[in-house]
């Protein structure tokens, strides 16, 4: 008797495996899904970086030039990295020759700007004291801040937050840090924790919002 029940036991477990196997079209799909739902990564959270390239640059600019235009349109939308792409040039007038790979992204009503520089051409070491020891020769800086135009000609990026890799330039010690970015004389208006960009006459507004960044003509 104990060998019949060990067979019958035997052969229902195979009859199990057998079903199982000529259903497992029904069930395999749904034990997979709840796999990957428990080992799957996060995504990450926040806008992507976009690099800046010649190809944004000449976007941005032949975007904001039709604003000139009298039959052009009354505003342009640009992405973060078209817009920094368009203001590169004056942005370099302002960071050292060591400032490679721009990045650029829009973060609530800001634009953030990221590239690699030596923090010690910006004097990092007395704004940051001991934290700077720390750091390397090449670190990622990361800008932010949010966009004015101050007159016809001229607009203003206001820097919120200065960091160098993962660490914060304090507040207070942020418009040193761009006092030893800047060159030539400061435009009237433009305060100390501001870096000026020259813009087109015709753009009378900047608003940043939902991931762009929208320049308006004047006169509309």
């Amino acid at each position: 008797m104990g060998c019949l029940r060990r067979l019958g036991c035997l052969v229902l477990l195979l009859g199990i495996a057998v079903l199982a196997w000529v259903t497992r079209d029904r069930w395999l799909p749904l034990v997979r899904h709840r796999v990957g739902a428990r080992t799957e990564t996060p995504a990450p959270s926040g806008p992507p970086w976009e690099l800046v390239t010649a190809r944004d640059d000449s976007t941005g600019k032949a975007a904001i030039l039709r604003l000139g235009q009298k039959t052009g349109p009354v505003f342009a939308n640009l992405s973060a990295a078209e817009f920094t792409g368009y203001v590169v040039t004056e942005l370099s007038r302002q960071l050292p020759p060591s400032a490679q790979g721009t990045t650029a992204t829009i973060i609530g009503d800001e634009l953030h700007i990221r590239t690699m520089v030596r923090p010690s051409d910006f004097g990092a070491d007395q704004a940051l004291g001991p934290l700077a020891e720390v750091l390397g020769e090449r670190e990622p800086m990361e800008l932010g801040g949010t966009l004015d135009v101050v007159r016809p000609g001229l607009a203003s990026y206001t820097v919120r937050t200065l960091r160098f890799r993962a660490i914060a330039v304090p507040g207070p010690a942020i418009p040193t840090v761009l006092d030893r970015m800047q060159t030539g004389v400061r435009p009237p208006r433009i305060e100390r924790d501001a870096l000026p960009l020259v813009m087109p006459v015709q753009v009378a507004d900047v608003r940043v919002r939902n991931g762009r960044i929208t320049l308006y003509k004047a006169g509309q």
